[in-house]
């Protein structure tokens, strides 16, 4: 029963991140990964159902969102490409590069997380210090990894996942310095399970092209990358170690949190998104009869709903300060941030006017059956020590499994349109 009951809890944050991560293929980059780890984190929080968790659930949420944001400024567009190409070198170092890219938006975007759900009565929670450290180890391991050692992964686009690398490796040095052990093992769970799906996601996108169905596929590999990167992160924040405090703890961030997660990030999103060219461009492709109202209300209906839903939130919500939170409070906060992230796709895509990417219809099958069934998840929180040679055979166990999906791939298809080459092989120069 436990087990059910612990799958399905996971189920329900792997769709609620999936479906934020495929929607966030419409936005792309450091913002729109962050609204879209704030909704997966958020959900962690309502399936969980902890006092002491929801009582500060607007800082972790955008502690959460921040850190899966943080990975947004990786490019992988190259590295789709090599999964692409038809000799195994290549498609199976893209889908290893995949694996590490997901596994970092998984592991910065957990450690995060999992950092903000700390007690801070119990254990040191030290964020300037923390931030200090992730950005040091950011320079000196991009200069050394990049501009000394030249181990570029996508040449010739831009190398930042060194920088990523080097957060995460600083914030792994400082839970293990500290014995923060639970978000450790929630960032190694999201990262395994972001980096498998993002490879997986791939996968799925070579076969998808090798059908000819008409979809698109590439938001099937993103709705993979955060299906499992959710399961990841649910996985590890109900199997961790937490200190066993159910108290209500008052926490004087949430306005700045809220103010953040409602009105700041959104905004980005808005300001980065919705441009004359963008729009004028989905016009087209829909043929919406007059552009000019076309035009005026995508861009004034976006930003309103953005200004109507932070005004809302801090209407609503008047228990910031008090670590009294109510669990409908905070739903409603999570159908409202999922809701608008949704529409905005809409809109951006022409969805309202036109169905030519019926992908986005699908959103809404996942967003209803999530908001129907999330009152209903029991999570059995189930401690588990801290196995690292479990997760390093585990990871071991993963990177054969690319090795099959590569060996797969290149079996399926000869080279396809848009393919990429990292190295040129023997069988690849034929």
């Amino acid at each position: 029963m436990k087990g059910k009951k612990l799958w399905f809890s996971m189920l329900l944050v792997g769709m609620s991140l999936g479906t934020a991560w495929a929607i966030r293929g419409q936005f792309g980059h450091e913002q729109g990964a962050a609204w879209a780890g704030a909704i997966g984190s958020l959900s962690v929080l309502l399936v969980s159902k902890r006092k002491d968790w929801l009582s500060k659930a607007f800082s972790v949420t955008l502690a959460g969102g921040v850190g899966w944001g943080l990975g947004g400024m990786m490019s992988y567009g190259m590295v789709v490409g090599y999964g692409r190409a038809s000799d195994f070198g290549n498609v199976f170092y893209g889908l290893l590069m995949l694996f590490v890219i997901g596994g970092l938006y998984g592991f910065i975007g957990g450690g995060f997380f999992g950092f903000a759900l700390l007690n801070p009565k119990k254990t040191e929670v030290k964020w300037p210090t923390l931030i200090v450290e992730m950005v040091v180890g950011a320079l000196v391991f991009y200069f050394f990894m990049i501009e000394q050692f030249g181990w570029n992964m996508t040449p010739p686009r831009s190398e930042l996942w060194a920088a990523c690398f080097g957060m995460g490796a600083a914030l792994m040095a400082h839970l293990l310095r500290n014995r923060q052990y639970a978000p450790l093992r929630v960032a190694v769970f999201a990262g395994l399970g972001g980096g498998f799906g993002f490879a997986f996601g791939n996968f799925l996108h070579v076969l998808g092209a090798v059908s000819e169905i008409d979809f698109n596929f590439w938001n099937v590999m993103e709705y993979s990358l955060g299906f499992f990167g959710g399961l990841g992160l649910s996985y590890g924040a109900f199997t961790a170690k937490w200190e066993s405090n159910e108290e209500e703890e008052p926490d004087n961030t949430q306005p700045l949190s809220l103010l953040g997660m409602s009105l700041l990030i959104p905004l980005i999103v808005w300001q980065q998104s919705f441009t004359l060219e963008r729009i004028n461009s989905m016009l087209e492709k829909t043929s919406f009869s007059n552009a000019n109202f076309g035009f005026n209300l995508t861009l004034w209906l976006s930003l309103a709903l953005i200004l109507f839903f932070s005004w809302y939130c801090f209407k609503r919500i008047k228990a910031l300060n008090t670590g009294k939170l109510t669990y409908a409070d905070i739903k409603i906060f999570f159908v409202g941030l999922f809701g608008i992230y949704m529409i905005f796709s809409w809109l951006i895509t022409g969805a309202f006017f036109s169905t030519y990417r019926i992908e986005q219809y699908l959103y809404l099958i996942n967003f209803v059956l999530i908001v129907v069934f999330i009152n209903r998840a029991e999570v059995p929180f189930i401690p588990t020590e801290m196995n690292v040679k479990t997760w390093l055979t585990g990871l071991v166990g993963l990177v054969l499994l690319l090795a099959i999906f590569a060996f797969a791939a290149i079996n399926s298809h000869d080279e396809l349109e848009n393919a990429k080459k990292r190295f040129e092989t023997t069988e690849a120069s034929k």
